[in-house]
């Protein structure tokens, strides 16, 4: 695996394990795409490190389960700021 690549993947880790960052966050302060984030911390970290794998796999998991709440919070936010002028 090219060194820079490994890098950013040890990058996306620090982030989503110590800033619980989500992968869209993640892409746009790495400048790189949330596929290309996605796809480093699914495919490549399972055969870099199953241990850290299994860890961002439970974070992304906690992402997945509240991602409606969020969405309803920014609803919630947006419609309330329109109210108001």
């Amino acid at each position: 695996m090219n060194n820079k690549i490994y890098k950013r993947i040890q990058n996306e880790i620090d982030y989503i394990l110590n800033k619980n960052m989500t992968i869209r966050e993640i892409a746009k302060k790495m400048n790189v795409s949330k596929s290309t984030v996605h796809k480093d911390l699914h495919e490549r970290l399972f055969y870099i490190d199953e241990t850290k794998f299994n860890k961002v796999n439970a974070v992304l998991q906690k992402h997945i389960e509240i991602r409606h709440i969020n969405g309803g919070n920014a609803t919630k936010i947006k419609y309330e700021k329109l109210r108001k002028g």
